[in-house]
């Protein structure tokens, strides 16, 4: 009995830890940089550093993890992303520098130059949502494989990238759009942000028990849950007091802590989100069940365009300029997150929050061994070596539920 009751306590604690393998890796990951760097990796200006360095990634991954729950790749978000980027800074430098004024004569300089960020915005995103149904449409419609969609869009747009710039850098943008990229929150609306946050969690937490309660689901012991909302509310907390012990929250980092927390709510609470995973877990089942597979799939690769849209500003305003490199590689980073953070590339399963914290471990990678002053080739291989293994763990977990 004794033996029953301990095999039954060991299996509940590996499914625990099975949950948060990720967070676990990611701590593991921040106490060996900051054993490695004399504590270096862990100072607050690093570590704030570092989530803006995650969050241009952080925003594809949270569109990437539906494509991939679908069944499907995107290899074009990088490109997407450097081509919407030096559009942007081809908008502020070479059209509205000069419209602006003739527009709006009465404005100061700064007037105009807010003016100018809010068009380029309007404008990117509205060509961001045109790529998105153009791709969606190809794979939803005319059923063309997203791989060679996408794998055509990642040539097709770096062309463009090269084509808007030239081949050189287009600089400088407005200060109001490197604002967004580079600005932070003021540290005591910080401290209220995580009020209203932590309230938030603990206010879901209590209203998710009771729409399970109501609908007759088991209910899990209170302890439980208050212990869940209690660690997440720390981490806020925490973040909270680590950034404002530098210059405060990042406005790109809160940005995507909205966008993120949007994504997550209409991939687990709405009938669009339960379809995706529908569709990657069993598509011929969704088929019969009368579910709109084309409309699905369609609205998943205009979402993944907005957010490259949204990626593409804020890494303008980042560098400040538009560039012939930008988004290089960004793919196979976004890709990388999303694996790492659990999304398996068999379809049906992944979180945008899973995504997220894989983004941060690529970020943390790349960010600890600068810090480091390793060779950059070196960030190339550990990236490599990452990506194999979690594809690894992902084929091999699959296997065993098979």
């Amino acid at each position: 009995m004794l033996t029953e009751q301990n095999s039954a306590l060991l299996k509940k604690v590996k499914h625990g830890l099975k949950d948060y393998t990720v967070l676990i890796a990611l701590a593991l990951i921040w106490i060996l940089f900051s054993i490695l760097t004399n504590g270096i990796f862990l100072k607050p200006r690093n570590i704030s550093n570092l989530f803006r360095q995650a969050s241009i990634i952080s925003f594809l991954a949270t569109g990437m993890v539906l494509v991939i729950v679908l069944g499907n790749i995107d290899l074009s978000v990088g490109s997407v992303v450097g081509f919407l980027s030096a559009v942007t800074a081809f908008l502020q430098v070479k059209v509205f520098y000069d419209l602006m004024p003739r527009i709006f004569p009465a404005m100061t300089a700064t007037g105009q130059g807010i003016m100018s960020t809010i068009f380029t915005i309007i404008v990117v995103l509205l060509l961001a949502v045109v790529i998105g149904v153009w791709q969606g449409s190809l794979i939803a419609y005319l059923k063309i494989p997203a791989f060679i969609v996408t794998l055509g869009g990642m040539q097709l747009f770096r062309g463009g990238v090269l084509g808007v710039t030239q081949g050189k850098t287009i600089s400088p943008v407005d200060s109001s759009l490197v604002s967004i990229a580079q600005g932070y929150v003021s540290k005591p609306l910080g401290w209220i942000i995580a009020l209203v946050v932590v309230g938030v969690i603990f206010f879901t937490t209590m209203l998710g028990r009771n729409q399970k309660k109501s609908y007759g689901f088991e209910i899990p012991v209170m302890w439980k849950d208050i212990l869940k909302a209690s660690v997440i509310s720390g981490i806020v907390v925490l973040y909270i007091l680590v950034m404002n012990k530098y210059r405060g929250i990042q406005i790109p980092v809160l940005i995507l802590a909205g966008i993120a927390l949007l994504i997550s709510y209409i991939s687990t609470n709405t009938r669009f989100g339960r379809y995706a995973y529908a569709v990657g877990g069993n598509l011929e089942a969704t088929r019969l069940s009368g579910i709109n597979i084309k409309k699905t799939i369609f609205l998943v690769h205009v979402l993944m365009g907005v957010l490259s849209g949204v990626a593409g500003i804020i890494l303008t305003g980042y560098v400040a300029a538009g560039t012939v490199n930008a988004g290089q590689s960004y793919e196979l980073d976004t890709i990388a997150s999303c694996v790492i953070g659990g999304t398996s590339l068999m379809g049906g399963k992944g979180t945008i929050i899973g995504a997220m914290v894989g983004s941060l471990i690529m970020a943390s990678i790349v960010n600890g061994m600068s810090v480091m002053n390793m060779d950059i080739f070196w960030q190339y291989i550990v990236k490599g070596l990452v990506l194999i293994v979690a594809v690894y763990i992902d084929v091999v977990s699959n296997k065993q539920k098979s």
